[in-house]
């Protein structure tokens, strides 16, 4: 479909949305996606729970997830519509309501990780008003979630300027976490280099929860899939790129190279850096982790100073691709009419979903709320092991998905080698199920809330549909979702 086409009001006068990304921006959107808050979120946590083989759950990451990309990508240059996971499952086996779950397992997936980087954003923000002298101690949780709802707030703002102003702003910030990342990777072999650091602890397995090898790295690798994701997000914004079939293979799989190389070389740094009591005990610091570990690096240079405003812009840019993502499934979901039509309407300035950005935005702020109420629980963790629990469980159907679609006659423009949907389907179920007992309550608690209110959200279309309507609920062209 040409640029010409999409920037034309369709038939019904519903505006649809505008193609403003090529390759560049594409990648850009998929690496600062991935890079964005997960590392600074979860690094602490992982090193808490393993020692020094911190790398090797970020390594078992990025194998499940690249499988999984593959059977996306097999997926996107075959049905190139917006709305990936949902279109996918739909063509797969026609159940109108398990597509729809799927879908808003997906917007729950964007709205727990936004949530995520909000809170990470506020300590980090805190964190370096503490190191430069202008507060005497880190606030309280309080304070942390008041600044975490301020930034939500902000980024409504941003996303109502329209997809094409919210991707420009995504560049920068995409640079700005690259710079921050590269900090603390020169902060580790700077530390090695001045007779600091200790590279051998890399090798170093540190059981702190006496759960074992096999668990403890089960475990840490379903948090570290936390810092994987982000790639799913291009596929929904699929309808806004020029060209998607040619330019989404090559792409992706750049994108998730670049991160996954940048991950174990921070990975290096924090292991370098800080004593294997250290390691034991960052997982306390939650999203401050790699501020800890750039103070103690380099004590001679004022780096640290710096190093937390830099982590607050790179966090951003995790939350506002995850509020663009929620938002735009949001609106495609209403056109379908499987939820309330109001949420998918259009502005008719920047073409931005505007209901869709509000309802996701006082989504993200109650849970924000809600999780920081449970004074007994790490917020961050909870947020970002829920945010994981919710997408291993989609790429799950998904990879299955992959191989029943294999029956469909139509062509795509790259194909997934082999078995590899059934490998990453398995691996997906695996990271849910085995350390199903180490998670916490409010993770499941969160979860399965969210998406009940999404269950009720559709019972309340089909009453619509039904009573006023006068028609059954479900899904009238899967393949343009998004449009």
């Amino acid at each position: 479909m040409s640029t010409n086409t999409v920037e034309s009001e369709p038939e019904g006068g519903q505006l649809e949305l505008k193609r403003v990304m090529g390759p560049k921006l594409l990648l850009l959107f998929i690496v600062g996606d991935i890079l964005g808050a997960g590392v600074y979120a979860v690094t602490g946590q992982m090193a808490g729970i393993v020692g020094g083989v911190v790398w090797l759950p970020f390594l078992l990451a990025f194998i499940v997830a690249t499988l999984t990309a593959l059977s996306y990508l097999e997926l996107v240059t075959k049905y190139p519509q917006a709305a990936g996971a949902a279109l996918y499952v739909h063509k797969a086996f026609g159940l109108h309501f398990v597509t729809f779950l799927v879908a808003f397992a997906v917007v729950c997936s964007g709205i727990t990780s936004a949530s995520t980087s909000a809170n990470v954003l506020a300590q980090n923000l805190t964190g370096g008003f503490v190191v430069n002298g202008w507060l005497d101690a880190a606030p309280g949780t309080g304070v942390i979630t008041a600044i975490a709802m301020g930034f939500m707030v902000l980024l409504a703002l941003i996303n109502l300027r329209g997809v094409g102003e919210s991707v420009k702003f995504n560049v920068i910030l995409t640079l700005v976490e690259m710079t921050a990342l590269a900090i603390v990777i020169l902060v580790g072999f700077w530390a090695m280099a001045q007779g600091d650091g200790d590279l051998s602890r890399i090798t170093t397995f540190s059981d702190a929860g006496d759960k074992g090898m096999f668990m403890a790295v089960t475990l840490a690798t379903s948090i570290a899939f936390f810092a994987m994701v982000g790639f799913e997000d291009s596929v929904n914004m699929v309808e806004e790129c020029h060209e998607p079939q040619k330019i989404f293979p090559r792409t992706m799989l750049t994108g998730l190279g670049i991160a996954v190389l940048i991950y174990m070389l921070v990975a290096v740094a924090v292991v370098a850096v800080l004593t294997p009591g250290e390691l034991e005990t960052i997982n306390e610091s939650e999203g401050r982790a790699l501020l800890e570990v750039v103070s103690k690096g380099a004590p001679d240079f004022p780096i640290d100073r710096l190093f937390p405003f830099l982590a607050v812009f790179a966090v951003a840019n995790t939350a506002l691709i995850n509020m663009m993502m929620a938002s735009r499934l949001l609106y495609g979901l209403a056109r379908q009419d499987v939820l309330p039509r109001s949420l998918g309407k259009v502005s008719p300035n920047s073409r931005a979903p505007w209901v869709g950005i509000l309802f996701s935005t006082a989504l993200a702020l109650g849970l924000i709320v809600y999780v920081a109420a449970e004074s007994e629980s790490p917020v961050v963790t909870n947020l970002s092991t829920t945010t994981a629990l919710l997408l291993l469980a989609v790429f799950t159907v998904v990879n299955i998905a992959c191989l029943v679609l294999r029956r469909d006659p139509g062509e795509g423009f790259f194909r997934s080698p082999g078995p590899t949907p059934v490998l990453a389907a398995l691996l997906s179920l695996a990271l849910i199920i085995i350390p199903w007992g180490e998670r916490e309550d409010i993770v499941y608690q969160i979860a399965a809330g969210m998406l009940g209110l999404g269950i009720v959200l559709w019972a309340l279309t089909w009453l619509t549909n039904r009573g006023i309507r006068a028609k059954k609920t479900g899904f009238r062209d899967i393949d343009h979702l998004g449009e």
